[in-house]
């Protein structure tokens, strides 16, 4: 703790009183390179800090956060779920099985034709997953 104490009450003013800050914007110009590179250290060490207070305190900018009724497909399907995944044993499919890709059918995930509707309202080309079971020749 005395390491620490002796760095803020006696080393950090000694340092900061021998930088070569001109009392005057127009003293910048004056100083030489010597000088200039004493103070490489306190401006940038003052230029992190800085940074790193206000990004503390300044929300994230680099995406906005999605509004559901904008940006997202699924609006209503199973939303206390992480992910909606639905499995189906083969064996339980008929010869046509229709699923929905629109996220609107009432019955999904089988489609009940919301897609169409879809469509018309947005010019969109969505439909559904038609799995068709192949004929066999005898």
């Amino acid at each position: 703790m005395e390491v620490l104490s002796r760095a803020v009450k006696i080393q950090l003013p000694n340092y900061l009183k021998a930088l070569p800050v001109p009392s005057t914007f127009g003293g910048f110009t004056k100083l030489s390179s010597n000088e200039w590179v004493q103070l490489v250290p306190f401006v940038v060490t003052t230029s992190v800090v800085v940074y790193l207070v206000v990004s503390a305190f300044l929300p994230s900018s680099s995406k906005p956060p999605k509004k559901p009724d904008e940006d997202w497909v699924n609006k209503t399907i199973l939303k206390d779920k992480e992910k909606v995944a639905d499995i189906i044993e083969i064996e339980d499919l008929g010869d046509k099985t229709v699923y929905c890709r629109c996220w609107k059918s009432k019955k999904f995930p089988l489609c009940d034709g919301s897609h169409n509707q879809h469509n018309k309202e947005t010019g969109d080309n969505v439909g559904p997953l038609v799995l068709k079971r192949a004929t066999t020749s005898s």
